[in-house]
């Protein structure tokens, strides 16, 4: 079943396309935009667009429809882990049936159908993809949740289709990492939510770990920017810092990749040892993707899947490399939460 949602999600969102050309132009966009002196015809944002118009049906396949990383427990399986993670979210905005929220980046819904479910409030979503908004629509639909959500296609750093004061709550859940001015996308989320309203973000920063003189950290940040479409990684700091320059006061901001209470369970486990029983968990590890990237090659001989195909899932397996290594030396965390709040 899950390979024939994968088959017909390739179809629609790579539309006869030149899949291969698209992922080396991809990886050539990342490669200038993360080298020294990058020339002026960079456009940022149509590379993030591309980056999740190529692969976010693998990304689907591979991690479900809640495209984000969780604090993990080894007693959840990473499922139960990313739903207990949305609950907090839930929990720290202060939901209340009624409210509307903007979910700034929203992905193809993931955090967005759990939030309309289990809070009784109305979202909107924003994405810069008319892909994963195709795919969030008929996600909602299927799930019976249409009625709840309402979608605004343009890009979180210009929503000018929006207008001011326009929310109660908001979040953005690893989607303003990808923003060339990270004060630039605060100061517009900033802009449509009401006064008083609370804002929760989570976004991937380097730790005060990362040394820039050390060759190693250097590279695995470079690869980590290129595999994800960062222009740049931010650290915690300056997030607050961009927090601060659009308005906001912080309430809280911590690195949930550190647990309070002793030893985490890595947040990039799932990328390196299959736990549990279930197949997707088979997938995200080393030795999955490479069964994938090899079914996928056999796919497009065959016809089944577009040519090129198993381009996307490669540059996703030395993404996931890079992920380990970032983990693993703790110079990177994809899990720094923040609470803040517009001021009345």
């Amino acid at each position: 079943m899950k390979m024939r949602s994968l088959y017909r999600g390739l179809k629609t969102s790579y539309r006869g396309s030149n899949v291969s050309r698209r992922a080396q132009r991809f990886e050539n966009w990342t490669a200038r935009a993360s080298s020294e002196g990058a020339t002026t015809d960079y456009d940022h944002a149509d590379t993030v667009r591309e980056y999740y118009d190529l692969c976010s049906e693998f990304m689907v396949f591979g991690w479900g429809e809640s495209l984000h990383f969780a604090p993990l427990s080894r007693h959840e399986s990473l499922e139960e882990s990313i739903a207990r993670h949305q609950r907090l979210i839930i929990s720290k905005l202060e939901l209340r049936p009624g409210m509307v929220v903007i979910d700034v980046g929203c992905g193809v819904g993931g955090p967005m159908r759990r939030v309309v479910r289990e809070a009784d409030v109305r979202v909107v979503g924003v994405n810069s993809s008319e892909i994963q908004l195709d795919k969030a629509k008929a996600l909602s639909a299927d799930a019976g949740l249409d009625h709840m959500v309402d979608y605004v296609h343009c890009s979180f750093m210009d929503m000018s289709a929006i207008e001011d004061n326009s929310f109660d709550r908001g979040y953005a859940i690893e989607s303003t990492c990808h923003a060339p001015d990270k004060a630039g996308a605060f100061t517009e989320i900033y802009r449509v939510l009401k006064p008083g309203a609370l804002f929760w973000g989570q976004e991937m920063c380097m730790t005060s770990k990362f040394d820039p003189d050390n060759d190693r950290h250097r590279s695995i940040k470079q690869d980590l920017m290129r595999g994800i479409a960062l222009k740049d990684i931010e650290t915690m700091d300056g997030v607050d810092r961009a927090l601060e320059s659009a308005g906001f006061r912080i309430v809280e901001g911590v690195n949930l990749a550190i647990a309070e209470d002793g030893p985490a369970t890595p947040w990039y486990r799932p990328m390196e040892v299959w736990g549990g029983t279930r197949a997707s968990a088979l997938r995200r590890t080393s030795a999955g993707r490479k069964a994938v990237i090899r079914a996928s090659r056999l796919a497009e001989l065959l016809g089944v899947f577009p040519k090129g195909s198993s381009k996307v899932v490669e540059l996703l397996d030395r993404t996931a490399g890079a992920y380990v290594a970032g983990g693993a030396t703790g110079i990177f965390t994809p899990l720094y939460c923040f609470l803040a709040r517009k001021p009345p």
